[in-house]
């Protein structure tokens, strides 16, 4: 779930292919917080594979980035949510989260259907 604020000075949406899976870069220029942030969307019907996160702290030290963010339509399973929490750098923001955040700063009501409750 999303829990932090974020200011990011530039954002831009990497194209469709040999991206290494990134779908966004953003950068913060905070000189103490600051950094380059992997953005990854990913849609699934089920549970997120842990693969996906673990794939993404990958991305992550490849191109030397202090944070990642993956959002899904789904939802994550514990070992994803554990593999995020130790990396201390990652952000998870699974369906109900992106439903909230498009709600509060879009102002957009979104429906994402999934098959069952995790």
């Amino acid at each position: 779930m999303f829990t932090g604020t974020h200011t990011f000075s530039v954002c831009v949406v990497t194209q469709a292919s040999r991206d290494d899976g990134i779908d966004g870069v953003a950068t913060n220029e905070d000189p103490i917080i600051g950094g380059l942030c992997i953005i990854q969307a990913k849609r699934y019907k089920n549970v997120v594979p842990t693969e996906a996160v673990r794939a993404l702290a990958g991305v992550m030290h490849d191109k030397a980035a202090t944070k990642g963010i993956l959002v899904t339509t789904s939802w994550f399973g514990t070992t994803s949510k554990e593999f995020a929490q130790r990396t201390g750098r990652m952000e998870l923001i699974d369906g109900r989260g992106l439903k909230a955040l498009l709600k509060e700063h879009l102002n957009i009501d979104a429906l994402i259907g999934l098959p069952k409750l995790p």
